[in-house]
């Protein structure tokens, strides 16, 4: 069974730093681009960062470039989100994904999702 399971968020000040992690089980990724969404309180999913399989090649959406990184460590089937400089907009459900079918990293397009992590940012 395929999973991928979330970790690293809570509640920190604006300003702050978090560093979520997703961690996969069931099968590798190492061949699979991968990426991280996010959902705020009567919001759409939206894109965040992705990264492809050989951690080459990322992409950010421009409400996050610049303040976020995203990584994976292949040895350990995990891909990480460091999330600096924090924002109050930037509460919300953050979810992993991966093996992406679409096109396009930005679209919802990916086999595999994880329950998700709260991140909490307050002003």
């Amino acid at each position: 069974q395929v999973q991928l399971v979330e970790s690293g968020g809570g509640l920190v000040q604006a300003g702050g730093s978090l560093r979520l992690s997703c961690a996969a089980s069931g099968r590798t990724f190492s061949n699979n681009d991968m990426g991280w969404f996010r959902q705020a309180p009567g919001k759409e999913r939206e894109f965040v960062a992705g990264i492809s399989w050989s951690g080459g090649s990322t992409v950010y959406a421009d409400a996050v470039k610049g303040r976020f990184t995203i990584s994976r460590d292949n040895a350990k089937n995990t891909v990480y989100l460091q999330m600096n400089s924090l924002k109050p907009e930037d509460t919300a459900v953050y979810y992993c994904a991966a093996d992406r079918w679409g096109s396009s990293p930005r679209r919802a397009e990916y086999l595999y999702w994880g329950q998700g992590t709260q991140v909490t940012v307050s002003s």
